[in-house]
């Protein structure tokens, strides 16, 4: 059952709750040869380096209104990049503080209005393919991890529009306790059903979603896989009009099959 969290809590001090979101995206795509592979992984180096995922998390720390503290970038030989700020508080402003304490999507980098302290933002990233079937996969982790009044989940519907996904995981988790100035511990400080709740309608509309979630450890996970499918958004350097009939089946039945495996996080065998 959710937790009935009264609003204007008074606290004891600093609220020392930590909020956590770790949001996971895969891009998928079939490349035909072993030259072509390594183009993707090329391409996806530079949409995606160092510099590129900096200012998206630059992004992220405006949004929740925070004021950068230190930056670590790095891209990585042969490929991948990694990115951590530190950040610390700025003040809320006051005519955004009722919209933190909704379930409702965040905002997009042009309205900044949130708050929180000593906390982090990290980025990896991790290119790959398959040894000899074509099928190419990026996945992209970002954690955004708040201490104070903030929710992370503010960031997510930016974290969204940042990144094309075919398949997206999310977590979020409340942990450690803050008190009241009766001393008594609050686990959480803010009403949530599900991740769903930050997401917009049209983008929930483009995703089959699930969630599991253990309301009484303050632990929510929702995870989305995209509905339409067209084979020409998951060819890299070509399209299927160059395709045979059955070739195009073929590499079809390969992409869904990659992205149901990572959806359902298991493999599947071929007599499935």
């Amino acid at each position: 059952m959710k937790k009935n969290i009264e609003n204007k809590i008074k606290l004891h001090g600093f609220n020392n709750l930590t909020k956590t979101l770790s949001f996971n995206m895969y891009d998928i795509c079939y490349a035909k040869s072993s030259e072509d592979r390594e183009a993707y992984i090329s391409y996806i180096d530079e949409q995606y380096n160092a510099d590129r995922l900096t200012q998206i998390l630059t992004n992220v720390t405006e949004i929740i209104g925070a004021n950068i503290l230190n930056i670590a970038k790095q891209d990585y030989d042969p490929q991948g990049a990694s990115v951590t700020i530190l950040i610390c508080e700025d003040p809320i402003e006051k005519e955004f503080k009722d919209s933190y304490e909704k379930e409702t999507p965040g905002p997009l980098p042009e309205t900044v209005v949130a708050h929180l302290d000593k906390s982090h933002i990290t980025v990896h990233t991790y290119p790959e393919y398959h040894p000899d079937e074509g099928i190419c996969t990026f996945r992209a982790d970002i954690d955004v991890s708040t201490c104070g009044m903030i929710s992370p989940l503010k960031a997510l519907n930016y974290l969204i529009h940042s990144f094309e996904a075919d398949i997206m995981t999310m977590d979020y988790r409340v942990r450690g306790f803050t008190r009241d100035i009766t001393g008594r511990k609050l686990f959480i400080d803010h009403n949530i059903n599900s991740i769903q709740n930050y997401i917009p309608n049209e983008v929930k509309n483009m995703y089959n979603m699930i969630d599991v979630n253990v309301y009484q450890e303050n632990i929510f996970h929702t995870k989305c896989k995209l509905k339409q499918f067209d084979l020409d958004n998951y060819l890299f350097g070509y399209s299927k009009k160059d395709l045979t009939p059955r070739k195009r089946q073929r590499i079809t039945h390969r992409v869904k099959k990659e992205m149901d495996e990572i959806f359902y996080g298991r493999n599947i065998s071929e007599t499935n």
